[in-house]
């Protein structure tokens, strides 16, 4: 019991160290969708080339996702974040002087979302897994998850306000400079060994392990749902505040959208973290891509106005990461800690393949109708089938390891 009385109070630094660099990473990569209106009026560009880039983007996160998880597994934690926030930041720095839709796909595109997948939750929230005890592990996650939804809280209004004043370019580098500031917080994330690792160290190799969750339903079922969760946000966060200010009329509330986003989804997901360590996760998991197929259901059968895109904000943002750490948490209890970070990115992959869906599908099909409508359609369905997806899954197999 002391072991994990202590594993529990290195949470502290570890939680504010990880809240710092999510904060960042994450509220950045949220802002993309702020740049989609200047940069392709800039350039002339149509829509579906800067959203090229960000659909780009989330494929190369979620590829790099599970390659960023071995990278700490094997070299440790510390050294996979530094490498993502170098690549990071070159990114921002080559997209800020990028003239043409190739140079955005190799800059916002790759080398961002590689910076993203080494700086963000699967690397991340396997360093708070390992570190919390197993009864406040589903906590933690929540907790870990919720800062990314604080930088969408804190970010996108910052990137409106620096496009304003200084230009998109700049705002890219400055943006490069945050993100390579953020290492300073690297000594906080330290931890002891984790007993539950620690027993398990030698038990499975990682191709092991990997070998037996491409044969297991239950973690087939986790990827397959997953693909929904990424498609929706992927295009709300690209899309939305374009389609606002189409709509709207106003870019300042297309920016604010994502803010109500972000507000909400920190209490959303600080509610599912402490309801994952209550009832069971895929029953939660089921409600959540329920409801929010509801609140799709309803925003895009109303007449857009500024009042339905708040409601619309405040409801999905309650439901948007709410995903994240329930899905991890059971990654976690179904096949323990030691490979949290490789096998999350596996399952974020997926997340990942939706994500580049909603973001191309969004512009392409926008090109060709010139309106979103057959996008959230499809995301509403992909929603359903998530929810469904999630009842199957034995949450209390015998082989389970308790998280």
């Amino acid at each position: 019991m002391t072991d994990i009385r202590g594993y529990d109070r290195s949470l502290v630094p570890i939680l504010i160290g990880t809240a710092v660099i999510l904060i960042t990473s994450f509220g950045i990569r949220a802002s993309f969708g702020v740049f989609q209106v200047p940069i392709a009026d800039e350039f002339n560009w149509p829509r579906a080339d800067f959203s090229m880039a960000i659909a780009v983007q989330n494929l190369a996160w979620g590829l790099g996702q599970p390659l960023f998880g071995m990278i700490a597994e094997r070299f440790g934690d510390r050294r996979a974040i530094i490498l993502g926030a170098l690549i990071y930041a070159a990114g921002l720095a080559m997209a800020a002087s990028a003239t043409t839709p190739l140079g955005q796909v190799m800059s916002s595109g790759v080398l961002v979302g590689l910076g993203v997948a080494g700086t963000g939750f699967g690397v991340l929230l396997a360093i708070v897994g390992r570190a919390a005890s197993p009864q406040n592990r589903s906590m933690a996650l929540g907790i870990a998850t919720a800062a990314g939804s604080a930088g969408q809280v804190l970010i996108p209004p910052l990137t409106e306000y620096l496009e304003r004043s200084v230009g998109w370019s700049s705002t890219m580098m400055i943006f490069a400079v945050g993100i390579l500031a953020v290492l300073a917080v690297l000594p906080l994330l330290k931890a002891p060994p984790s007993p539950e690792v620690q027993r398990g160290a030698a038990e499975e190799t990682l191709l092991q392990v990997l070998g037996r969750a491409a044969k297991d339903p239950d973690y087939i079922l986790l990827f397959l749902g997953f693909f929904s969760c990424g498609y929706q946000l992927a295009f709300i966060t690209a899309h939305f505040p374009a389609y606002v200010t189409e709509v709207c009329g106003s870019a300042a509330l297309g920016a604010a959208s994502l803010t109500l986003i972000g507000i909400t989804n920190i209490f959303g997901t600080l509610l599912a973290g402490k309801l994952g360590g209550i009832y069971r996760r895929k029953y939660l998991l089921a409600m959540i891509y329920t409801l929010r197929t509801v609140v799709a259901i309803g925003f895009i059968m109303l007449p857009p106005t500024p009042l339905t895109v708040i409601i619309f904000s405040l409801s999905m943002g309650a439901l948007w990461l709410a995903t994240v750490p329930l899905t991890a948490g059971l990654i976690g209890y179904l096949y323990g800690m030691k490979y949290l970070g490789t096998l999350y990115g596996f399952v974020f992959l997926s997340h990942q393949l939706g994500g580049f869906l909603g973001v191309y599908l969004g512009g392409k099909l926008y090109d060709i109708y010139g309106s979103y409508d057959v996008v959230w359609w499809i995301g509403i369905g992909v929603g359903a089938f998530s929810a469904i997806c999630h009842l199957p899954i034995r949450e209390n197999r015998q082989d389970a390891v308790a998280a």
